[in-house]
């Protein structure tokens, strides 16, 4: 949940500090609390260092002249873990004699244990942190050769790490390491880049190798040594896509885009004329899906709300009995698994801790592994037997979006291909792969009716409670526009089954309590309906989501925003949009950082 930078330059670049804070600023989604940098400064033949509490700004401040011939580089964005955010306890941290230095993305599990027996043999910690520990334990082993001092400090560590570590003492190198962190290598022309995200190395490289759990590496300005040779990956999206374009925020602009990522999630994966989808990465499981008889869906987050969705899906048309569990809760509620079940996984990053661990424990019981995620190369996609990419495009904002109805469309996609192998017809299969086909369009649609939606959101943005309310395929779509007016403009709001609303919610209904309602023209509309007339019996003001053409729905609600019509297991792709736009008009209005929300990170690297 940290931003990890190393750079080191095989020429001399009086502009290296820069260039490493131009990449960290790429990672600044992954924590904000405060940076800082230390470096291997050639002229003084010393070690310099700069720490700020908030954002990167503040510790460019900091930055002057006097670092100019900096190289190697070791530069960090915290999401605070273990310490309160203090420039004391900002990477990167430091040994006792100032030697070594390293910035860390993870938690270590046993830091109280490791750090009682260092202070006992003389070591003086000066941090609340316990990345701390590891600075001392490499101190601890260091004999001249800080490679050799990581790999013994290491054996001890119980946790999760992404390292980089630079040494006085044996300078001109970084040592990086991972363990259930994500970490790369940019290789440039002239320089190599390590970074937890691949968005701080586009500008210079596409060339990436992703170290795997349990690898150590040393890049000098000459070469890059790893204990087995690897071929470079290549990053496919531009520089460009990690930019703003013009919009205000990361977030608007990653909204607009969803007719484009729906669209390169479909591209190349409808077979029209037989109702079923190509889906690439699954075919080497192939034989093996047609004989699942149930699915056991992993996320957290957002993308746990997708997998909801995707539950209604793929029991409904594909017939496969299917649970959804929170990563953070599957390996210890015991769940009854057997050979014919399948975990399905759903990442944005494919680093995310929780759902790694879903995947290992799955392993460990010999189950086939799926995963849906979006960044290629990252740990979900390298460890899981076969899954499908999301081909979403870099999302930056800090509340998913884009990749949210990516994920929608690839499991309406995986719901085809798997329903094809049983007993989904072909008319129905051709007409589920020509509304998907029409999705894009769709988007674009409802996205006209952004001024619309930041009218309606000036309107409600003094309240402060609201309720979200669904059902069938649409009630995990009021969980997840909850969930985004939370985290973007820190409203209280609680997202329900619209049928569960007289089993207590109804008790917070006044006039100051509004109720967002997705109301389509679908099998559950009359059900809905009539929940929205209890909201309205006690004066609660109801915005609605309804199909076009519904002028009924005027008569009972306040406000009302139009979607286009589709099949049922498809509106929630479309029902979702004007939530985002509503939450991101919401924290707009109300003042709110919408692409960094207070407390949040984008990869949640720890569980």
């Amino acid at each position: 949940m940290c931003g990890i930078v190393g750079y080191i330059s095989k020429k001399d670049n009086p502009n290296s500090l820069r260039t490493g804070i131009e990449a960290l600023k790429r990672l600044e989604y992954r924590g904000y609390d405060s940076s800082g940098f230390a470096a291997w400064d050639r002229n003084k033949k010393e070690i310099v260092s700069q720490k700020a509490v908030g954002r990167i700004a503040e510790l460019e401040k900091k930055i002057t002249d006097n670092y100019i011939s900096a190289n190697p580089i070791i530069l960090h964005t915290r999401w605070a873990t273990t310490g309160e955010v203090t420039e004391k306890n900002a990477h990167p941290h430091c040994d006792c004699k100032k030697n070594i230095w390293l910035a860390h993305n993870g938690i270590i599990e046993n830091y109280k244990p490791l750090k009682a027996q260092l202070e006992k043999e003389g070591h003086k910690f000066v941090t609340e942190t316990d990345t701390e520990v590891i600075a001392h334990l490499i101190e601890k082993f260091f004999q001249g050769n800080l490679e050799e001092a990581v790999k013994k400090a290491l054996a001890y560590i119980k946790g999760t790490y992404g390292l980089v570590v630079i040494s006085k003492e044996d300078p001109n190198k970084i040592v990086a390491a991972r363990s259930s962190s994500p970490l790369l290598v940019g290789l440039g022309e002239n320089e190599y880049i390590v970074a937890s995200d691949p968005s701080a190395v586009i500008a210079h490289t596409k060339k990436v190798i992703y170290l795997d759990d349990g690898e150590v590496v040393t890049i000098t300005p000459e070469n890059f040594l790893m204990g087995r040779e690897k071929e470079p990956e290549e990053i496919e999206w531009e520089i460009e896509d990690a930019q703003k374009s013009g919009y205000p925020h990361f977030m608007l602009k990653e909204i607009m885009e969803q007719p484009e990522s729906i669209e390169n999630s479909l591209r190349g994966r409808l077979i029209f004329e037989e109702g079923r989808a190509k889906l690439g990465g699954l075919n080497s499981v192939r034989d093996k899906l047609s004989q699942i008889e149930r699915i056991n869906i992993v996320a957290c987050g957002t993308a746990y709300y997708a997998g909801l969705a995707g539950e209604y899906m793929l029991e409904e048309y594909a017939n496969i009995p299917t649970e959804v569990d929170f990563g953070s809760e599957f390996r210890y509620r015991k769940p009854v698994l057997n050979k014919t079940t399948a975990v399905l996984t759903i990442s944005q990053s494919g680093e995310t801790a929780d759902t790694l661990g879903a995947i290992r424990e799955a392993k460990e019981k010999d189950l086939m592994t799926l995963g849906i995620v979006n960044v290629v190369g990252s740990t979900v996609a390298r460890e899981t037997d076969a899954g499908v990419y999301n081909h979403a495009g870099p999302e930056i904002g800090v509340a998913s979006t884009k990749a949210l109805t990516s994920q929608l469309t690839v499991l309406a996609l995986l719901t085809l291909f798997l329903g094809r192998q049983r007993q989904l017809s072909l008319v129905m299969g051709q007409r589920i792969a020509k509304e998907l086909s029409l999705l894009p369009g769709m988007v674009k649609k409802v996205l006209e009716n952004n001024k619309k939606i930041e009218e309606i959101a000036k309107k409600y943005k003094d309240y402060n409670n609201f309720l979200y309310i669904g059902r069938k395929y649409n009630f995990p779509i009021a969980l997840e526009g909850a969930l985004k007016l939370k985290e973007i403009s820190y409203i209280h709001a609680e997202g329900y089954g619209a049928g569960e609303m007289k089993h207590g919610p109804i008790a917070l209904i006044d006039e100051k309590f509004p109720t967002f309602a997705i109301v389509p023209s679908d099998s559950v509309y009359q059900k809905m309906i009539s929940n929205i007339e209890e909201i309205k019996a006690r004066r609660g003001k109801v915005i609605a989501i309804a199909t076009e053409g519904d002028e009924e729905i005027k008569k009972i609600v306040d406000d009302v925003i139009y979607i286009p019509k589709t099949l049922e297991m498809l509106t929630p792709i479309l029902s979702v949009i004007p939530l985002q736009l509503f939450a991101y008009h919401m924290g707009v209005a109300r003042g709110c950082d919408v692409d960094k929300p207070r407390n949040l990170a984008k990869s949640v690297t720890v569980e």
